[in-house]
């Protein structure tokens, strides 16, 4: 890439917070599969409370970062505390403080979700209520269906269901919403939302642009197992945007386009030209999906 990361005057702080004032504390995270260098010096220190997107390529390092911070990967260097512990030696305590949605996780087949809900609801010293969860990912009238007759995105539902019911301190979510139809993916937001409103930290991978803004105090992008971006959705389209496109239509119909980075005194001007209604006028300012194509080199892609 060669991208500098470049962090947001409200963040700079977070690389002096005290470890334990964070509720995910990463410094010069490392991770190697053979020649392949999948975690190259990742930090991150994410706030008690706050919901977290960590943005990036296939491949580019988010998965193994998770899997790291929940205990289930070893790391080659670097320091990593969550919960106030070390993932690599935590205790069967911290692991219930902890819950987690991978990418392809399934159920026992042959149980019904209710019995799977209650089930896993065992395993932690103070769950939710499973009926309470069901009703949360949208699975009550399902309830009592075994797993194997689940679609795809039902199933992926109740995968979310059992990272919640344990009522974690930490929530992390690998790729959650994949097979969810729009409805369901909402309603996913609103039970994220609600969580995040109880004091439960969230750690988000997504694919999904739209989700991770509407969704997340603050983002990281991860580019071959670097982050080359960090901080508020707003903050990081002010500092990787391009300059807005203004289009319109001229009188004898010919279509105009201008790029600039004062496109309210493009209209004006079109405003005056016209005296009044300016024909085919579109403003398009840069997205997080821009911002997202532009830092890890797909600009093309679109």
């Amino acid at each position: 890439m060669g991208q500098e990361r470049s962090v947001p005057a409200d963040d700079r702080d977070m690389t002096t917070a005290h470890t334990d004032a964070l509720a995910v504390s990463v410094r010069g995270l490392r991770k190697q599969y053979g020649d392949v260098t999948a975690v190259h010096g990742i930090d991150l220190g994410i706030r008690p409370g706050e919901v977290f997107g960590l943005l990036g390529p296939n491949g580019a390092g988010k998965s193994t970062t998770v899997e790291i911070l929940q205990g289930n990967r070893s790391r080659d260097a670097g320091e990593v505390r969550v919960l106030g512990a070390d993932p690599a030696t935590a205790t069967r305590a911290w692991r219930s403080r902890v819950g987690i949605v991978w990418q392809d996780e399934s159920a026992p087949a042959e149980l019904t979700v209710r019995e799977t809900v209650r089930h896993f609801a065992r395993y932690y010293p103070r769950p939710r209520d499973p009926e309470e969860v069901i009703d949360l990912v949208g699975l009550t009238e399902k309830a009592d269906r075994r797993i194997k007759a689940l679609s795809g995105g039902q199933r992926r539902r109740l995968d979310v269901a059992l990272g919640v019911i344990g009522g974690p301190e930490l929530l992390l979510l690998d790729e959650p919403t994949t097979g969810f139809d729009p409805a369901a993916r909402r309603r996913f937001w609103d039970l994220i939302r609600l969580l995040a409103d109880e004091g439960t930290t969230i750690l988000l991978t997504t694919h999904y642009l739209e989700e991770a803004e509407a969704l997340a105090d603050r983002l990281a992008v991860v580019v071959r197992g670097r982050v080359v971006a960090e901080g508020e959705p707003a903050a990081l389209r002010e500092l990787y945007g391009t300059e807005a496109t203004v289009t319109w239509t001229d009188p004898d119909g010919t279509p105009r386009t201008e790029r600039t980075a004062t496109p309210t005194r493009t209209v004006a001007e079109l405003i005056h030209r016209f005296d009044g209604e300016i024909p085919g006028l579109t403003v398009h300012r840069p997205t997080l999906e821009d911002v997202y194509l532009r830092l890890t080199g797909q600009e093309d892609a679109r």
